[in-house]
């Protein structure tokens, strides 16, 4: 492998030349850092991330730890975080909690202990369930950075990149009402604990209250039972004319047991489930989705929380990325 000693010696300069032009230093002169740049790409010279962290005492790593990966939402964020980190010459590592408050605490354990320079994070469902932050608390009173995004911890202090849960469910709940004059909306939830589910709910009822409408919510805690349970609800409440599903599956769910049941979709029942891009193509009619536009959170989470380990004097913020109520064949 080639060394900086080495590289020095052969265009006889400095091994501290030769590093700062590597850093496109102003120090050095643009025809210099060029006889550099070409020896180095010649001979396949590879930085020692070792040395330069033990200089720097920067990993250039960001741990990234996210509830599962099989949620479509989760694993595009985490195609926007690998973009969005490479692009800055960022590695990182992945942990996934399934859901465990235990495993996500051996997961921010294992990972500060110098392994990466600051962590971005969704926070798993039984952590939220127990309202068990402490741990998450203790990195941060550690000195190392912590983002959060989607899932967050209202009471711990740090940068945060959210979706407008409440106001997004709000206004689709207020489209079905107004533009297509549904009267008998049902909520369907298997998130209802966590804070984005409590957050969609409001959002739910708060446009129901403003119609004097009243509020039908199926909540559902075990995945295997979903589809009997929204077809038993459909078939004993004729008169639901609307569904708006606040997670990532039963909205597809609602419209293949409406189906089975002979309603037309959406002259009978329209349907607004949340969603990525690629949602509609999962559904026949095409579901319309609130979309949360899951690659720019992942994104935006890179470029705040390298923010915050570059700058002297970081504001913690919490950036709200618009969702959009995109319309498709299960709507009116």
């Amino acid at each position: 492998m080639t060394t900086l000693k080495e590289l020095a010696k052969l265009l006889n300069i400095s091994v501290s030349t030769v590093s700062k032009a590597l850093n496109d230093s102003h120090e050095i002169s643009e025809n210099t850092k060029k006889r550099v740049y070409e020896l180095a790409e010649k001979l396949n010279y590879k930085p020692n991330r070792i040395a330069q962290q033990l200089k720097t005492n920067k990993t250039k790593t960001i741990g990234v730890i996210l509830p599962t990966v099989t949620n479509p939402f989760f694993a595009e964020v985490l195609h926007g975080i690998e973009t969005a980190a490479t692009s800055s010459d960022y590695d990182i590592i992945v942990c996934l909690s399934n859901e465990s408050l235990g495993k996500e605490l051996r997961s921010l354990e294992l990972l500060s202990n110098g392994s990466v320079d600051g962590f971005i994070m969704a926070v798993a469902r039984e952590s939220q369930v127990e309202e068990e932050s402490g741990h998450i608390k203790s990195v941060i009173d550690n000195k190392i950075p912590v983002l959060m995004f989607d899932r967050v911890v209202n009471e711990i202090i740090c940068d945060k990149v959210i979706v407008d849960d409440f106001q997004s469910v709000y206004e689709a709940t207020e489209y079905l009402i107004k533009k297509e004059k549904r009267k008998n909306i049902l909520l369907v939830s298997n998130i209802e604990e966590l804070s984005v589910g409590k957050l969609r709910t409001k959002g739910y009822r708060k446009a129901l209250e403003e119609a004097n409408l009243q509020p039908n919510i199926l909540k559902l805690d075990n995945v295997e039972d979903v589809e009997d349970k929204i077809y038993e609800y459909l078939k004993d409440n004729g008169k639901t004319d609307a569904i708006i599903s606040i997670d990532h599956i039963t909205g597809v769910i609602a419209i293949n047991m409406a189906k089975k049941l002979g309603k037309s979709i959406p002259r009978d029942l329209s349907v607004i489930g949340f969603g990525y891009e690629h949602t509609h193509l999962l559904s026949s009619p095409k579901i319309s989705i609130i979309h949360q536009k899951a690659f720019e959170i992942g994104e935006m989470s890179v470029t705040l929380l390298i923010d915050n380990l570059n700058a002297e004097n970081h504001t913690l913020q919490t950036i709200v990325v618009p969702s959009e109520l995109k319309l498709s064949e299960s709507t009116i």
